[in-house]
């Protein structure tokens, strides 16, 4: 049964409306404009070759005003459109045409599921006002009027239709263009089959089955699930009143009698974090310090079990602004869970771990150290390639310009005790003296492989613009910070031999000891991978535990904002 739920979802989430013709997560403006940059969008199958136009019977009047009324939507009738305009009125009118302009919403059934449906989005993060829903709602009842005209029914026709294919499509690839934000974003979109899609779409009218089409449409992935169930129990929280304030004072700590302790327990308490029979007092024992301390982990903070400034802050956050990041999380999700199958390593940048999948399932799990916030880590997707042992390290410009030529500068000695070279254009090693470090040029530095090289023992290496890679680090005691954007753009893993070793997947060659061998022999190797495997550098700033709890990251890179306006940006659905 599994089985056939989720080869049904595959059809309505990977093929619903039409759909080549709409880019990714590409929203639907009320005007295109100029200066706007185009779309990115992935490579997709062919669009089907569109219906032809055959006007209806003169004896049916609806169908000929439906018929009349998806004509105006095209640019040969109806003058230029905006480019979504355009794919949305060509994916309306295919979806007519093959009905022969029959129509779609006469069936009051399938019409309460379309706006329940429509209404469900709000469980999503999105805004069913976006989808005309008031508006539909005033139409739906207008149309048991008995003497509602033909055209009055196609303008409802056309207007629930676009309603249920924008919804389709935003469920299933998400309401946000992710390129219009990062200009480093290269994930696939969710492929989609288009005439699987139109053919759902008939479907799921005919069969008055609707309401399976918007639950189909979402990603079938637990995790999408437990944001939606997260999210529902914020805006409950949030309409008995939120959570609790914490005043602002001097560290709370374990062992003190503060009138504040109260508010402290009050918040630990409504966020789940303190049993409600330890709701009173104003002494701060042991139990209350272990509840802190769950909270301070959950937020990315050291857990010490005391309320300073930035613990203090996490309690007072207001729930809006949590639930404004569920939101974007749940975009998120609609943006990349599709891409979450077979072998694969995500790193979570704001939760600072990696994680290597096999077969869907995660296997090994690992911190990281990434990039700082004025030298953030990109975020995208690439094919991890081949591995790099004892590797040198080439100091980027930027690293040599901003951190290694003031170290030079101060002392002399800063590349002797750091084992590193210069190199002139051609490669060859140079004496440090002939060169005028105040102003040096044409010169490169290469630390040499071994004991302290900033690299470690080992670089695992993908194809990119940014010359980011995995590598491992002599800079071990960061690992345990709570916070780690402590690198320049690279991601430093924690264990990455083991990584190594899960990349290969090959116990007989490339088992722990012909690795240490590798390692062991002073010498710069690159290995090539039997396989490439992908890997996904992905940006997620809540986590759900095993308990269900959310835990809410640092928005180290403060992405949520700009994602959450966008998804609050009216997108109205005019008729064309």
């Amino acid at each position: 049964m599994a089985m056939e739920i989720r080869s049904w979802s595959v059809i309505v989430f990977m093929g619903m409306a039409a759909l080549p013709l709409l880019s990714a997560g590409q929203e639907l403006p009320p005007a295109a404009s100029a200066a706007s940059p185009p779309p990115i969008v992935a490579q997709e199958p062919a669009p089907a070759a569109s219906v032809a136009i055959e006007p209806p019977a003169d004896d049916d009047p609806l169908a000929q005003a439906i018929f009349a009324r998806v004509q105006r939507m095209t640019p040969l009738n109806g003058g230029p459109l905006s480019r979504a305009d355009a794919a949305l009125g060509k994916a309306i009118a295919d979806f007519y045409a093959q009905r022969h302009y029959a129509a779609a919403w006469a069936d009051d059934n399938n019409v309460r599921q379309l706006l329940a449906g429509l209404a469900s989005t709000e469980g999503d993060g999105l805004l069913p006002e976006d989808y005309r829903l008031s508006e539909l709602r005033t139409m739906a009842e207008a149309m048991k009027e008995p003497a509602v005209t033909a055209a009055a029914r196609a303008e409802f026709e056309v207007a629930a239709t676009s309603a249920y294919i924008t919804a389709l499509v935003q469920l299933a690839r998400g309401k946000v263009d992710p390129n219009r934000l990062d200009p480093t974003w290269n994930f696939d979109p969710a492929a989609i089959d288009p005439q699987q899609g139109m053919s759902m779409l008939q479907t799921s009218v005919e069969e008055r089955s609707v309401d399976q089409a918007f639950a189909m449409a979402r990603p079938q992935n637990p995790l999408y699930a437990q944001l939606r169930s997260a999210l529902a129990q914020l805006r409950t929280t949030a309409a008995n009143g939120g959570w609790p304030g914490v005043p602002a004072g001097p560290t709370l700590k374990p062992g003190m009698s503060d009138p504040r302790v109260v508010a402290l327990r009050a918040r630990l308490v409504a966020g789940g974090y303190l049993d409600p029979t330890l709701a009173q007092g104003d002494r701060y024992d042991n139990p209350l310090k272990d509840a802190v301390s769950r909270f301070q982990a959950d937020q990315y903070l050291e857990p010490d079990g005391s309320v300073g400034a930035d613990t203090l802050a996490a309690l007072n956050v207001p729930i809006e602004a949590r639930i404004g990041q569920v939101r974007a999380n749940l975009e998120r999700a609609r943006w990349l869970l599709h891409s979450l199958q077979g072998t694969f390593v995500v790193v979570d940048v704001a939760g600072y771990k990696i994680t290597f999948y096999r077969d869907g399932q995660p296997v090994w799990k690992s911190r990281v150290q990434v990039g700082k916030p004025y030298r953030s880590t990109p975020i995208f997707r690439s094919q991890i390639t081949y591995v790099t042992f004892n590797p040198t390290w080439t100091v980027p410009p930027t690293i040599l310009k901003n951190d290694v030529l003031p170290k030079i500068r101060k002392n002399p000695s800063y590349l002797a005790n750091n084992r590193i070279r210069v190199l002139d254009r051609s490669g060859n090693a140079i004496s440090p003296s002939s060169v005028d470090w105040s102003r040096p040029g044409g010169i490169t530095l290469r630390q040499d492989a071994g004991p302290g090289n900033s690299l470690g023992q080992v670089v695992i290496r993908f194809p990119n613009s940014y010359s980011v890679y995995l590598h491992d680090t002599p800079h071990q005691e960061l690992f345990e910070k709570a916070r780690r954007d402590t690198s320049s753009g690279c991601i430093r893993v924690e264990h990455p031999l083991q990584l190594v070793e899960l990349l290969f997947n090959d116990p007989q060659k490339w088992n722990r000891q012909a690795i240490d061998e590798r390692i062991a022999t002073k010498k710069t190797q690159n290995v090539t991978l039997p396989t490439a495997i992908p890997v996904l550098i992905a940006y997620w700033t809540v986590d759900i535990g095993e308990n269900g709890k959310l835990a809410y990251k640092p928005d180290v890179y403060q992405r949520d904002g700009a994602l959450i306006a966008a998804l609050d940006k009216p997108q109205p659905l005019r008729a064309p």
